[in-house]
């Protein structure tokens, strides 16, 4: 029987749907760091809200752990990389208290616009300053949402109910999408130079920390008023503080901090800035929500295979799963084979589905195959968000199926086109569903994928194996397997070499050097 650890504070209704479905659970909120690493190798599943931090030393620790659930939307308190390095699905709650948050940051933009909470203060002193409090109108205003995903919408969505003027930044917004849901998209410097509001809906990344620091607060509207339900550090809080000063910006209502619990702030006792702890996802309605969702999706993934709302796993139904488990593999190890030798733009991917895998959801494999592809060329891709990132870069994406098998009972053939050229790989499954390469660039080849492997292009010339075998055991690697292929005697010849070490960039010099070798890539996977 499964068995998950609830480390901080849920639902009793979570408990009970884990135990429905056949889940062992133990509710042990507010263990320390080191208490969570001495018991966490006993558990199949984790489930936390924002308090618990599981982080590489924790994984390392969970020997056993298949699946990490969050309440809620923000995963910033788990390493999203660790866990997928180890096979440890994270998944989230990314709806269930959307309306709730959304509704928490139209509160916050009135209360600012109105300055409510300073004027309510006031008349609970007795003082009635009725002239004092001069507010504005949010009527016919511009409101620039940065990061326009599902709670930015939904803020847009009440903005636009307010007869709002609503422009947005985000880089995963589409031109199809922005018109969908009345929003124009703009890039982040005209949205700062246009917005007498602006509010902040995106998730703490590397790219978007800090997004507000005084270069950007110093481009905002004389008189902008600015709203952050979303996550601490997107604001530089001291920026603010200096620009609300200055009387540039009007004001500002804050939920989130860089450092929470906050009990002492700068900015606090400043009757210009509007604070509240954290209140964003605080209704009964959402904490409800996210826990009974959480506890069903870990005991779906645990008792079937079923992935929904996962970071770094693309959603399969419990009764793909089974069937999708060695196509997934087959389909990451195409994907990343194909990044990884590809060095210009890439234009288009084209995935050719045939036999017995086109009779399947193929939808998840077209994700797993963009998310091999992207991850050699970019940072924080996985299996949810590689086709918004393909679509962003205009990377046209289409899938083939044809039932009919060819020289395979079951065949997946992806297609790269480039700015340079186009590059084919086509791969199958052999006996008890493990994953081979059967074609690369054309040429018919028969090889399985190891971690540390070297890809060749040479000139089909007698001698060249015997070089390539004296350089790489000069370098004291140590080859695993090696596969040919050609076209023709004497013609384009393809060898891909497995070796027991990563191979240096040194060596891979050498490699390259040998007569005959036309192209020579060192690849991981």
């Amino acid at each position: 029987m499964p068995k998950v650890l609830i480390s901080d504070k849920l639902s009793p209704a979570a408990v009970a749907i884990f135990q429905e479905r056949g889940v062992e659970v133990d509710v042990k909120p507010g263990l320390s760091p080191d208490e969570l690493k001495a018991i966490i190798g006993d558990y199949d599943g984790l489930a936390i809200r924002s308090a618990t931090k599981v982080t590489k030393d924790v994984l390392a620790a969970a020997t056993n752990l298949k699946v990490v659930g969050r309440a809620g939307i923000g995963v910033d308190n788990v390493d999203v990389p660790a866990a997928t390095a180890r096979g440890i699905v994270v998944m989230n709650t990314p709806f269930g208290n959307s309306i709730t948050t959304a509704e928490h940051a139209i509160a916050m933009m009135m209360a600012l616009a109105r300055e409510i909470p300073a004027a309510n203060a006031s008349t609970h002193a007795g003082k009635w300053e009725k002239n004092r409090f001069m507010g504005v109108e949010v009527y016919g205003k511009t409101l620039g949402v940065i990061g326009c995903g599902n709670i930015g919408a939904i803020v847009a969505d009440r903005a636009i109910g307010l007869k709002m003027k609503v422009v947005a930044y985000d880089p995963f917004l589409s031109p199809e999408r922005a018109k969908d849901i009345g929003v124009e998209k703009v890039e982040l410097d005209e949205l700062l130079r246009r917005a007498d509001f602006i509010t902040l809906h995106t998730p703490l990344t590397e790219q978007t920390k800090n997004i507000l620091d005084a270069v950007a607060l110093n481009k905002t509207k004389k008189g902008v008023r600015i709203i952050n339900c979303a996550r601490g550090g997107l604001i530089v809080e001291e920026a603010l503080q200096a620009a609300i000063d200055a009387g540039h910006v009007a004001g500002a209502a804050l939920d989130v901090f860089a450092e929470e619990p906050a009990k002492a702030h700068p900015l606090f006792g400043n009757e210009k800035v509007i604070a509240t702890p954290h209140l964003g996802a605080s209704t009964n309605e959402a904490q409800e929500n996210v826990a009974l969702q959480v506890a069903e999706q870990m005991a779906d993934y645990l008792m079937t295979g079923a992935v929904v709302n996962a970071l770094n796993m693309a959603s399969v139904s419990a009764e793909d799963a089974p069937r999708l488990r060695p196509y997934m593999l087959l389909s990451e190890q195409l994907g990343s084979f194909a990044g990884q030798i590809t060095e210009t733009g890439i234009k288009a991917v084209t995935i050719e589905f045939e036999g017995q895998v086109a009779e399947l959801n193929t939808r998840p494999l077209t994700a797993v195959v963009l998310k091999g592809l992207l991850s050699p060329l970019m940072e924080s891709v996985n299996m949810v968000n590689a086709p918004v990132i393909a679509r962003e870069r205009d990377i046209k994406i289409s899938e083939t199926k044809r039932d009919a098998a060819g020289d395979y009972q079951t065949l997946i053939r992806v297609i790269v086109t480039t700015e340079a050229r186009t590059r084919t790989l086509a791969g199958t499954l052999f006996g008890g569903g493990k994953p081979r390469v059967v074609e690369i660039e054309g040429v018919p080849i028969e090889a399985e994928v190891f971690p540390n492997m070297l890809f060749i292009r040479n000139e089909d010339k007698p001698g060249f194996i015997g070089k390539l075998g004296t350089t790489l055991g000069d370098a004291g690697v140590n080859i695993a397997t090696f596969h040919l292929g050609r076209t023709a005697p004497g013609e384009t010849a393809i060898a891909l070499v497995a070796v027991d070490q990563p191979v240096t960039e040194a060596l891979l010099d050498r490699i390259k050097a040998l007569p005959s070798v036309v192209r020579a890539k060192a690849l991981t996977f």
